[in-house]
């Protein structure tokens, strides 16, 4: 969980909120944008989920849309995520 917090916090970018009882640390930045950080732990070390939340007040139904255009979208998240993930090792 201290890696979590470590890394987010030092890439910066939005308002950082860290639960430690439901070990969750969440990150909101721009209009739209919140990913929140779960980790559990698991048999042999721990399990890290990442969601990413619509947290649009106005022009809500335009996030879906426009990620749908940015061709490469959802590879480059899926990439960073998985280099976040590299870097807590």
């Amino acid at each position: 969980m201290a890696k979590v917090v470590a890394a987010i916090t030092e890439a910066g970018g939005g308002r950082i909120e860290v639960d430690r009882e439901l070990r969750t640390v969440a990150v909101q930045g721009g209009w739209w944008y919140r990913g929140e950080y779960q980790v559990d732990a698991t048999a042999d070390g721990a399990r890290l989920t990442h969601r990413v939340r619509n947290v649009a007040r106005r022009g809500r139904w335009a996030v879906p849309l426009a990620n749908r255009l940015f061709i490469g979208f959802r590879a480059q998240t899926e990439r960073n995520f998985a280099d976040f993930v590299a870097g807590l090792a």
